[in-house]
């Protein structure tokens, strides 16, 4: 999922499920951040205090990182949170949508519900919890259930583009998408390009055990957009048995699902911004007011209210430290993803017989 869904309809679901405006913006900037801190390692601050980071995702050029225990810690626990179902570490890797695993993930979050951490920590969750939905069938680990053959989508653009290259390359194209592509893009969906991420797209794929899979995202979209406003009653309640929770009214649901069907700009950044204008517009029923944009980097972003620093490179840079960046949510939702990590990677996963850091 994008940044649309991460941002925007989590901040609808948060608010819709009862959260207050500014909590709920909280939740979705955690959501979103979780694709965008890629700074991980020690903060060191002018009088010798140090801070432990740890990225939740690779810098853009990374996405291939052929270093396996990596991606274990950074894509697995967060962006294709293993089901556990299955014999082999290979079958039990494979991201589900609402796997047991991803409820107990939601669970313990909503254990902690009264730490400093707790909204940060819920964010975290819901982009972990969400992309179960998006992600399903592929996993975090290298991995031959990623391997994508004969990729075709409804809108033809990705169609249209492999017949032309089929007319130069011939039946030597087959192993251009099977084993180029894959080879390259090693871990979770890159080799499925863009299409697991677009609310709308309708597609279908040979995996890598030549079974056809066939997707229609927007009803999965949906109903994580209901899952986790579930989650969020369920924080707010105290109540780990989230999905008992009411979930989103039908107008709210139906409303939802056209936004997320008819904004189709190919920029997830653009369709952010539709998802703000029907929240200012009041047409997602209930809520009519300002959702403000998100700074993920640079200026104003987290990290620069926290520390001052405005690139990912501040090896050379030493802030100062001050009790305002214990508060910040900059320190708030580093110490949420390593609750999170710790949690998934160490007590969760290995309980269903899943060793993987």
């Amino acid at each position: 999922m994008n940044i649309d869904f991460h941002y925007g309809v989590i901040y609808i679901a948060a608010r819709i499920g009862g959260m207050t405006a500014a909590d709920a913006r909280t939740v979705a900037h955690a959501c979103q951040y979780v694709d965008d801190a890629t700074t991980s390692g020690i903060l060191r601050f002018k009088g010798g205090e140090t801070f432990e980071r740890f990225a939740s995702a690779h810098k853009l050029f990374d996405y291939a990182n052929t270093e396996n225990d990596q991606n274990r810690l950074v894509w697995t626990p967060f962006h294709f949170l293993p089901a556990g179902e299955g014999i082999t570490l290979e079958e039990k890797a494979i991201c589900r949508p609402d796997s047991e695993v991803a409820r107990e993930v939601v669970r313990r979050a909503i254990r902690q519900r009264d730490a400093q951490t707790g909204l940060h920590r819920l964010g975290v969750t819901l982009h972990t919890y969400v992309d179960t939905w998006a992600h399903q069938g592929f996993s975090g680990i290298e991995s031959s259930w990623n391997r994508v053959h004969f990729l075709e989508a409804q809108d033809c653009t990705h169609k249209s583009w492999l017949a032309r290259l089929e007319s130069v390359a011939g039946h030597l194209f087959e192993h251009v998408e099977a084993d180029l592509l894959t080879i390259a893009l090693p871990v979770g969906h890159g080799a499925a390009l863009h299409y697991p991420d677009q609310p709308w797209a309708r597609w279908h794929y040979i995996d890598g055990r030549n079974n056809l899979v066939s997707r229609h995202n927007l009803p999965d979209f949906v109903q994580a957009a209901e899952m986790a406003c579930r989650a969020v009653r369920g924080y707010l309640a105290g109540r780990e048995d989230f999905e008992t929770q009411p979930g989103m009214p039908d107008d709210v649901r139906n409303a939802v699902s056209r936004l997320l069907d008819t904004s189709r700009n190919p920029d997830d950044n653009q369709r952010l911004l539709t998802v703000r204008e029907w929240v200012k517009a009041g047409r997602i029923p209930g809520l009519k007011e300002a959702l403000p944009g998100y700074i993920g980097k640079g200026r104003n972003s987290w990290k620069y209210q926290a520390t001052g620093l405005l690139c990912d490179d501040d090896t050379g840079d030493r802030p100062e430290w001050s009790h305002a960046f214990e508060k910040s949510d900059y320190r708030l939702f580093h110490d949420a993803v390593k609750q999170h990590r710790f949690v998934t990677t160490q007590e969760i996963l290995p309980a269903r017989g899943l060793r993987i850091a």
